[in-house]
């Protein structure tokens, strides 16, 4: 059975099949509505039910309590629908001619960048380009209907492979493939562009862009972007990592730092190895983004990494003066496996 689902204050609806979330159904609408890790744990695309009545399949995720449910707020990525529903969002974004595909791809390239991360390299073929923006996702289609999302690393305009960045989770399905088995030629499956983590181009602050880990990735592809497109707005990026060794394109930033003028760019370690001589900054890289900019009213940040970085870092942010709406990010949730 299908319903319709109407966006409060917009004149965007689309229809919902009983076995599909609010969010699923947006995206194959060609509708970008906030979200992030679509396992109910990051509450980025917490909304409220206006009208009708929704369920959770799998029971209240967990980034919504008990009270927040009763009062109408619901996490989007997990809902499905009973009935027709009228919800409320805080953006809505219009995919316009950048929908979802699924599309093969083959492995160009396979480069170790790190001991747990690589960069894989895919070409789609010799017909295919993917339209995306800057920073989105894509999900990888495995046996047994699972999926596992890995955000582009590469800008839209950089398009003869698709660039992804893969750390190795110990028993992760697809990170296991890559680090084990798969060669060079290994055909793919994956669906995408998904996800409202892109570029706003609209706006002339300066901007924040701060990635944890292969955070890093979709912060690479969104610079890209913004230098293709002349953006001269400062940018100033911020890597966190464990040790050294895990800012495993160090070189990349620290070059676009040095050739821009409105470029900065600080690593962070968490963990310097005793036996180095690191001068840079340690510590978490939110709690230094603040050390650096106590007053963030007039920012605009992009982040993208772990869930422990995202939570503490929209706590703090917001703490230094940064509107909800000026903070757009990407929490790499771990698929269980």
């Amino acid at each position: 059975m299908t319903h319709q689902v109407q966006i409060q204050g917009t004149t965007h609806a689309f229809e919902i099949n009983d076995d599909e979330s609010v969010i699923d159904a947006a995206t194959r609408a060609g509708l970008m509505l906030p979200h992030s890790c679509r396992s109910g744990t990051c509450g980025t695309c917490m909304g409220a039910v206006v009208e009708g009545q929704i369920h959770y399949p799998n029971g209240l995720p967990a980034a919504i309590d008990a009270e927040q449910d009763a009062s109408g707020q619901a996490l989007f990525c997990q809902a499905h629908a009973r009935e027709d529903l009228v919800i409320a969002v805080s953006e809505v974004g219009d995919a316009g001619d950048i929908r979802p595909q699924r599309l093969p791809a083959r492995v160009a390239a396979i480069e170790e960048c790190a001991a747990d991360v690589r960069r894989v390299f895919l070409k789609l073929p010799g017909d295919k380009r993917l339209a995306f923006r800057a920073g989105q996702y894509i999900d990888f289609l495995l046996r047994g209907g699972q999926r596992r999302s890995f955000s582009l690393a590469n800008a839209p305009h950089d398009d003869e492979t698709l660039e992804l960045h893969i750390r190795h989770l110990p028993g992760g399905v697809f990170s296991g493939y890559v680090f084990g088995d798969m060669q060079e030629g290994a055909l793919l499956r994956f669906e995408g562009p998904i996800g409202n983590f892109y570029l706003r181009e609209d706006s002339d602050r300066p901007m924040i862009l701060m990635g944890g880990g292969t955070g890093f990735g979709p912060i690479k592809g969104i610079v890209e972007h913004a230098l293709h497109q002349g953006v001269t707005r400062p940018m100033h990026i911020y890597w966190g990592a464990r040790a050294e060794p895990d800012l495993y394109l160090d070189s990349l930033p620290r070059q676009w730092a040095a050739t821009h003028e409105t470029m900065d760019y600080t690593p962070v370690l968490s963990e310097p190895a005793s036996d180095t001589q690191w001068a840079g900054a340690t510590g978490f890289v939110h709690e230094q983004v603040v050390r650096d900019h106590p007053d963030l009213s007039g920012f605009d940040i992009y982040m993208s990494g772990p869930p422990p970085m995202i939570n503490a870092a929209k706590s703090a942010f917001a703490s230094a003066g940064l509107p909800s709406d000026r903070l757009y990010y990407d929490s790499f949730e771990a698929a269980p496996d």
